[in-house]
């Protein structure tokens, strides 16, 4: 069992996540937060399993650092400023550099993922980014 000393941040550090993370649901796309770990100094990583519906674009969205992850289930097109589309598939990897806007248009299926986001204290996991 967890002591209160460890386990108080974290749940903490859960709900700030939640707390980011909602602007990104608006989006269309649902974060379920698994964990947040204050690591390195002045950053956080937050896991997330992530999911968007059949047939529908995640929203043009940028990420304060690092967007890492791994498909789960579903099929969807990835669609990186200045890249060529990238289409995914269950297990399938990905990396979105830091800053750089991006979007995601799912197939018939939906998507689900697990994400993996590298954040700078205070700032949100997921901001919308200009079209």
């Amino acid at each position: 069992m967890l002591k209160t000393s460890v386990t108080k941040p974290l749940l903490l550090g859960i709900a700030i996540a939640a707390f980011a993370v909602g602007a990104a649901s608006a989006q269309g796309i649902k974060r379920t937060p698994l964990q947040d770990i204050k690591y390195p100094a002045g950053h956080h990583i937050v896991t997330v399993v992530a999911e968007i519906g059949p047939n529908q674009l995640a929203g043009r969205h940028t990420h304060p650092g690092v967007d890492t992850g791994y498909v789960l289930d579903g099929e969807a097109t990835l669609i990186i400023e200045g890249q060529p589309d990238k289409a995914l598939k269950a297990g399938d990897s990905y990396a979105v550099p830091a800053g750089i806007p991006h979007d995601v248009k799912t197939g018939a299926k939906g998507l689900k993922l697990l994400a993996i986001y590298v954040v700078e204290d205070g700032k949100p996991v997921a901001t919308p980014a200009p079209k």
